[in-house]
């Protein structure tokens, strides 16, 4: 079945933060959408690249070696696997990410916001 996701709307459904919710599939990758404050922790995924685009607000992803990323409303980012990366949102940030299904949130770090199994919204 062919269906349309408004952004807007389907960002309104939760309020918090670094718990991607799965709002499509592509091929063998989620579409997610998710809402970002503070910092993340570091960490890399050694078998998947992972896109951020920012919806809405602010996103700077900090990359090991290399200057930040600053990405704002309407931007996008490749990380490629392998690359040790850090998410970090200073005010409120909603981002749609394009993985593999394979890519957990944290990559090689697993804590207390490891996210292993994923609402469909």
């Amino acid at each position: 079945m062919v269906t349309k996701v408004n952004l807007a709307d389907t960002l309104s459904l939760f309020d918090d933060h670094w718990n991607p919710r799965i709002v499509g599939d592509l091929n063998d990758s989620y579409v997610k959408l998710t809402k970002l404050k503070g910092e993340f922790v570091w960490h890399s995924h050694e078998q998947e690249d992972e896109m951020f685009l920012v919806v809405q607000g602010q996103l700077v992803i900090r990359v090991r070696d290399q200057e930040d990323v600053i990405l704002n409303e309407g931007e996008f980012v490749i990380i490629p696997r392998g690359v040790e990366h850090q998410p970090f949102a200073p005010e409120e940030v909603h981002v749609l990410l394009l993985e593999p299904k394979t890519t957990l949130n944290t990559g090689n770090v697993v804590n207390e916001r490891t996210r292993a199994e994923l609402e469909r919204l």
